[in-house]
């Protein structure tokens, strides 16, 4: 049944991109350039179509097949440096403008929610939407107690869709790992698990409440980046509410000029607010598309919308850490280094081979702005060299590096000039001497004391019973090992084996023996039983040797 569904949904998809015209873009593709006069025979091009610019139908279709496609095109808006003006215009559209769902289906999910009346609720309720996304729509509240504040409801019905889209792309991955000779690497079942993840995390409210709150603490007092405050006591599952909040939108650059706010400097915060918390934090906004971010007059960020968090191992964390660091440095022989010891690249690659390989890559890109680097370019290559090295992809890094993709097109859009690498080594220096210098030695101590004060007391008793232990031959060593039982057990086997083997060899040379000179000895017949038992024996022995 679940095969059948998907198969409708594969059809749906083509039939909203056929009814949109986008099937010129498959037909535009060099497999498929050569068949092009044959679409003068599809009934589609006999119906009724999309007349509207490309930019427009694009925009349509992802509107209509649903919330991944349209989380999809909000992520690809952000890179305008990779898409037409035209597309790039219609894609934005869907970070906040996506059409709203009917005040009055909003007004049930909040009364279900709460179990009480709106107007029990809300001393008022704005039918107007705010703004409109793909999972979830906003509204316009006043608070009994007269507080301007915003309420978010999610789309009724859209875990639904999402679970159908999500086992959808299940599907294509594992036909993707199984039939295409680079699904393996890149490792697709994992990354549709990973995004499983995150979007349904996001149909949570109280989560995002959560991580709203969990933000607000860690730029508290900054003039970098203002989150609005959580009213947790209307807050639900499937509704939440928080301050209002006023400022221009990123992405609006003709007015942050017009406020004199300083682009240049802007675009630095962006960069050192995203390396904060991935590093000083562990905890990231990992859906940094202009929608979801504001500017204040005076040129602090101002974020909403914490769906979507990211973290990392600590392993991650420090790997990544290093490799960027070493990257600013040209240190391409270590970042190679790296690769190979966090497990990214297999073991046996060569060291030397794979840094030349960086090193080509990523020497063009250096000592320029943003404005003049052709980011497609440069991913096309990345990934050439990925493929050559047999590089996989890392799950838990994908949501990462969306991230870096959306903030460094966010910076291109607000000061062309940036150079994110100058701006982000400080930043990635800083973080290395805490972790690993003189204050990092001073903050784990500070950490521990608690536990040392428990334990150093204790410590010269100890070590007074263990050197009396010594001296009185009492001391002996436990060490119990997962490897050496498992050897210790291969071995059993093997000697077994061995046992079986040299007996059932004795036994079928026995049998051969008795079959050839008891005649003169014993019977015929009693040769022939006792000499065919023997091999039989022997046969049972060399086939159970060779299954244990």
């Amino acid at each position: 049944m679940r095969s059948l569904f998907q198969a409708w949904r594969l059809l749906h998809i083509a039939w909203v991109l056929l009814r949109n015209g986008l099937d010129e873009v498959l037909l535009a593709t060099h497999l498929f350039r050569s068949l092009r006069f044959l679409t003068v025979f599809a009934p589609w091009y006999w119906l009724p179509r999309n007349k509207e610019p490309f930019g427009v139908r694009i925009r349509q279709s992802l509107e209509q097949l649903g919330p991944i496609f349209v989380k999809f095109g909000q992520a690809v808006s952000t890179r305008r440096d990779l898409l037409p003006e035209d597309i790039a215009d219609e894609l934005a559209k869907l970070q906040d403008r996506v059409p709203p769902f009917p005040a009055k289906d909003a007004i049930a999910v909040i009364e279900r929610a709460f179990g009480r009346p709106l107007r029990d609720i809300f001393a008022s309720f704005s039918e107007e939407p705010l703004a409109s996304a793909s999972i979830a729509q906003v509204h316009v509240v006043r608070l009994q107690d007269n507080r301007e504040a915003v309420v978010k409801v999610l789309r009724p019905g859209v875990d639904r869709i999402i679970r159908r889209d999500v086992d959808l792309l299940f599907t294509l991955a594992r036909f993707g790992e199984r039939f295409w000779s680079e699904g393996k690497r890149l490792r697709l079942i994992e990354v549709v698990q990973e995004y499983e993840k995150t979007i349904f995390d996001e149909l949570d409210l109280l989560r995002e409440a959560a991580n709203a709150a969990l933000v607000r603490r860690n730029f508290q007092n900054s003039k970098q980046l203002y989150v609005p405050e959580i009213y947790w006591d209307y807050c639900r599952t499937p509704v939440m509410v928080m301050e209002r909040v006023f400022g221009t939108p990123v992405c609006d650059t003709a007015a942050l000029r017009a406020q004199n706010v300083d682009m240049k400097l802007l675009g630095e915060r962006g960069v050192e607010i995203f390396f904060t918390q991935v590093f000083r934090d562990n905890f990231f906004h990992a859906d940094m598309h202009p929608g979801n971010i504001f500017v204040s007059p005076e040129g602090q960020y101002i974020a909403v919308d914490f769906g979507i968090i990211g973290s990392l191992t600590k392993d991650d964390q420090r790997y990544l850490a290093e490799n960027l660091l070493a990257f600013f440095n040209r240190d391409y022989k270590r970042v190679a280094e790296l690769h190979v010891e966090s497990g990214w690249v297999p073991k046996e690659t060569r060291i030397d081979e794979f840094e030349a390989a960086i090193r080509t890559v990523s020497e063009p890109i250096f000592e320029k702005p943003i404005s003049e680097i052709s980011f497609g370019h440069f991913l096309l290559r990345l990934f050439q060299t990925a493929r050559r090295f047999n590089m996989e992809v890392q799950p838990q890094l994908v949501l990462l590096q969306k991230t870096l993709l959306n903030v460094e097109g966010l910076g291109r859009q607000l000061y062309p000039q940036l150079d994110l690498w100058t701006t982000a080594k400080p930043f990635l220096e800083r973080w290395a001497d805490e972790q690993v210098g003189f204050r990092a030695f001073l903050r784990r101590t500070r950490q521990n004391l608690p536990l040392l004060s428990e334990t150093l007391p204790d410590l010269p008793i100890k070590a007074n019973k263990l050197l009396e232990d010594a001296l009185q031959g009492r001391l002996t060593i436990q060490w119990q090992s997962e490897e050496l039982q498992r050897l210790h057990e291969s071995l059993q086997i093997h000697n077994r084996r061995v046992i079986q083997a040299i007996g059932g060899g004795s036994m079928l040379i026995a049998g051969a023996l008795l079959l050839t000179l008891t005649p003169a000895i014993l019977s015929v017949s009693a040769a022939f039983a006792f000499g065919g038992a023997l091999g039989f024996s022997g046969l049972i022995l060399l086939a159970n040797s060779g299954r244990s």
